[in-house]
């Protein structure tokens, strides 16, 4: 098959919140935004049902259908919209390239990536098959959809012992499942959960099923002495980490230990000139879709002031 080569103004890699808004900010500025939606097209959102937090939606909203209104929005201003995964970049000389599906490069002026982050899960088949109908990988996103009720939660980090917290204060019991004997969040965080009344840590214990036919009503543990035991709950949360979709850009740009791209703090400028990131990729703390909206928009701006400044108007 021929190898096709493309030069972009602007080529936004990634789509969803971040993404999209980029799109929709690049495509009003004049910078003709070419997007590659990547494996997820809307990213996240596209498997979260309800989304009841986003500001502008008081009745709330469904996941794909937001991103479907931040698609259209952002193809109404002349964003060129494609199926297709970055698989390689190179990020040599001031023109940067990226290879789509193995076989086409596209060089662009500016970057702008918003390729997100994908929460682990644990593995088992019945968390897919109820994974929005009592299964979530976001406490903050989901808890309230539980309030009064038994939920259990997975992980034993700081972001589990904050979802925990965060989970007490809504919810009636908050059972949380850890692997091994002890918790890898800080003294601090594991305080706090210990202090909760409304929470039952289960050590040395892993989640063998989650119950339910249509939506979750209970999960089965098993511990470290092949020992069963059976939950009621309706909720059912992950917080085993997330893992950000950074893979290709090893060896181009500045990341932590986790793969999550540093930039410049108040900017999403990466240590490339022309090469911006935005949304999950980038950040760990706040994980969002209005925040990585928001990054989305400083993407855009970012790129755009960098166009004016080597003189691509």
């Amino acid at each position: 098959m021929e190898e096709k080569t493309e030069h972009v103004k602007c080529l936004i890699i990634g789509s969803g919140p971040a993404g999209y808004t980029a799109a929709i900010y690049a495509a009003r500025a004049d910078m003709k935004p070419v997007m590659y939606q990547g494996l997820q097209p809307g990213g996240q959102l596209t498997i979260t049902t309800e989304v009841e937090n986003y500001p502008g939606y008081p009745k709330g909203t469904q996941g794909p259908e937001m991103m479907e209104d931040f698609k259209a929005q952002a193809e109404r201003f002349g964003t060129d919209i494609r199926w297709g995964l970055a698989t390689s970049v190179d990020f040599t000389g001031p023109v940067h390239k990226v290879v789509v599906d193995e076989k086409t490069t596209i060089t662009a002026d500016s970057i702008i990536i918003a390729t997100g982050a994908s929460a682990k899960w644990l593995g088992l088949e019945s968390e897919q098959k109820l994974n929005g109908f009592g299964v979530s990988a976001c406490a903050v996103c989901d808890g309230f959809f539980f309030k009064g009720q038994d939920v259990a939660i997975v992980g034993a980090g700081d972001t589990a012992a904050e979802e925990a917290t965060y989970l007490a204060k809504l919810c009636k019991k908050v059972y949380m499942i850890v692997r091994r004997g002890e918790m890898r969040a800080s003294k601090a965080m594991q305080h706090r959960v210990q202090n909760t009344p409304n929470i039952e840590i289960i050590y040395n214990t892993s989640t063998k099923e989650i119950l339910g036919d249509k939506t979750v009503e209970g999960a089965l543990l098993v511990n470290d002495k092949g020992e069963e035991r059976q939950i009621v709950v309706t909720g059912f949360f992950v917080a085993i980490g997330h893992q950000p979709n950074t893979g290709i850009f090893k060896g181009w740009l500045n990341m932590d230990e986790t793969g999550y791209l540093i930039t410049v703090p108040g900017t999403t400028k990466t240590n490339i000139p022309g090469v911006f990131a935005s949304g999950d990729a980038q950040d760990k703390n706040y994980r969002q879709a209005v925040t990585a909206a928001g990054s989305g928009c400083m993407a855009a701006l970012d790129a755009e002031r960098y166009l004016a400044s080597i003189g691509i108007h």
